[in-house]
């Protein structure tokens, strides 16, 4: 359990930084006369990614969640491919990449990277994680809200995300 706790810590670490590097690229996009769409979503999105990582800690300890590995193993493999492709999408964006929707009139579409592929690639990373970091200690519950909660949220942030590109 401890070294799944020090996973969860370390994912709450790199959520921080990802901030950090939010608010830097929002005012990098500011400057050059970005524009942010559909605010109101947005504290509902870190209001539930937060909760993953509480549930992820909780889950385990209050329902004595075991680890098992032919579960864990395989779901922290996903976990960490999740984020790597997370980072593929961070540095293929640079400082266009956000946590808010924020678009900079005249700049065209990323169309390198994971963006080749899929128009939304960092949306299929944010899923796969939410669905095997909890899974890795058969927190089975955290996995399925917290997937459920997030399609709906993803329902309503890719049609400002497709709205928002598509008014540019």
């Amino acid at each position: 359990m401890t070294a799944y706790l020090l996973l969860i810590a370390l994912t709450a670490l790199e959520r921080l930084a990802e901030l950090r590097l939010a608010r830097r690229n929002a005012a990098w996009s500011r400057a050059r006369g970005g524009v942010e769409h559909g605010p109101g979503h947005y504290p509902v999105m870190v209001l539930l990614h937060t909760g993953l990582l509480l549930g992820c800690v909780l889950e385990p300890l209050v329902a004595a969640r075991p680890f098992v590995p032919a579960l864990g193993w395989p779901m922290l493999a996903l976990a960490l491919a999740a984020q790597g492709l997370r980072w593929w999408c961070i540095a293929t964006l640079g400082p266009r990449w956000n946590t808010r929707v924020i678009v900079v009139p005249g700049l065209p579409l990323v169309r390198t990277g994971p963006y080749r592929w899929l128009a939304h690639p960092n949306y299929l990373a944010v899923l796969a994680e939410g669905l095997a970091l909890p899974l890795v200690h058969t927190a089975w519950l955290t996995a399925t809200a917290f997937t459920l909660l997030n399609l709906a949220l993803l329902a309503v942030r890719l049609r400002c995300e497709n709205t928002a590109l598509a008014a540019t």
